[in-house]
Order: C-alpha cells, then structure tokens, then sequence
C-alpha cells in the first residue's frame, strides 16, 4: 500500500505485461502493492480485443484507486473512460496526443510515449502532456535498462520541468539507475512480473534500493 506521504524521490510505476489474465494479474497487482509505495499502473491492451480488454482494466483500476495509486489505459481513451481511469497513455504521435489532451486534460492525464530521440520528445512536450515516457513496452527484457532510455531520460531531467518515466530492465536493482537520470519514475514489468519472481518481494525490494540510492527532489 502507498504511504500517506510520498517519498520525494523517484517512484515506480507497474507496467501490465503480455499474457495475463484478469482474475490472475489482479491477484499478483495486489501482492506487488502490498510490497510497498507505487505511483501509478499502466495498462497497455496487449494484443486483446475490445471486450477482454475492458474486463482486464475493469479488474485491475479499482484495486489500484482503492490503494491511491493512479490507473493509466494506454491508447483506448473509450475504455478509459468505461472504467473511470485516472488517465490515458498516447503512443500515437503528437496529433493523437494534441487530440486526447484537447479532450481530457484535466480531467484525466494524458501522458505521452512513442519518443526515440530528443527531436520526437520535444515536439510531444510542445502539446504538455502530463508525463513523458522513454521506454517500449515488453521490451524490458534485459537486466539493464536499454542505454538510449536512460540519455533520453537524463537530458529530459535536466532540460524540462515536464515529468519524466524511463523504463527499467529485468533485474529489480536497474531502478538505481533510472533514478541516478533524474528522472521522477522507473517503469517497472518483468522485473515484478515476470517468472517466478515475487511481485511483494520485488516491490519491496525496489523501494529499499531507491530509498538508499535514488537522488532527493528539491521541494
């Protein structure tokens, strides 16, 4: 569960992986959230359809909101709305970012992902979206987090008061360095996830190397 002050340093955020089922990947939400702080999920559809979908996210966001943590649907803003997230995720180019934030700012949070160089993230922070992601989803599959994300993640840090998520790799203590970028949140998947691992452990562990290691925000 979340503390009743967040920690000011950066924070995780769950990322749902393939391959999932609703009753299951609610169970193994719970136990992860039970390890500890998290800020937020974010709900990718991956490859479900329509239907399945919205029964994956109508499972989960409850549980997250009942803990205080923010529920983000990536791409389906009409399933985000059927299930009353606290957000949305745009991997669609600034058009389709300039469009859900038109629509939902401020109701929702609108944030934005799909940026693979300092030219892309530029033109998606002119809309303000509500974070910025450097990261691919289920591409987290290697201990360390991927050496781009985390130059991206640094520059952004430095340059822009506008949040940033970088994500993280496969081994748990890759959050040390995403939150040695400045960056506000470390995008956790496989790292909690994935096989044979202990979701709460994880969690719980995340949590006591970013409190030993990870830079403190100005207040």
């Amino acid at each position: 569960m979340n503390q009743t002050t967040p920690p000011n340093r950066c924070r995780i955020v769950l990322i749902a992986p393939p391959g999932e089922t609703s009753a299951g990947f609610a169970r193994r939400f719970a136990e992860a959230i039970s390890g500890g702080d998290v800020a937020s999920i974010i709900l990718p559809s991956n490859g479900m359809d329509e239907a399945s979908f919205q029964d994956f996210a109508e499972s989960v966001v409850p549980l997250a909101q009942q803990a205080d943590i923010a529920a983000i649907i990536a791409e389906d803003t009409r399933i985000a709305g059927r299930v009353k997230a606290d957000g949305v995720h745009i991997e669609g180019g600034k058009e389709a970012l300039a469009e859900a934030i038109g629509h939902f700012q401020p109701k929702l949070a609108v944030g934005a992902g799909g940026a693979k160089t300092r030219d892309d993230a530029l033109e998606l922070g002119e809309e303000r979206p509500d974070y910025i992601f450097f990261g691919r989803f289920g591409y987290d599959n290697k201990p360390e987090p991927h050496s781009r994300n985390l130059s991206l993640g640094t520059w952004w840090a430095e340059m822009i008061q506008i949040p940033v998520i970088v994500l993280g790799g496969s081994d748990i203590a890759s959050v040390q360095a995403v939150a040695a970028t400045g960056a506000d949140f470390v995008a956790l998947s496989s790292a909690v996830f994935g096989e044979g691992v202990d979701p709460k452990e994880a969690i719980a562990r995340a949590n006591a190397i970013l409190d030993e290691t990870a830079p403190r925000f100005e207040v």
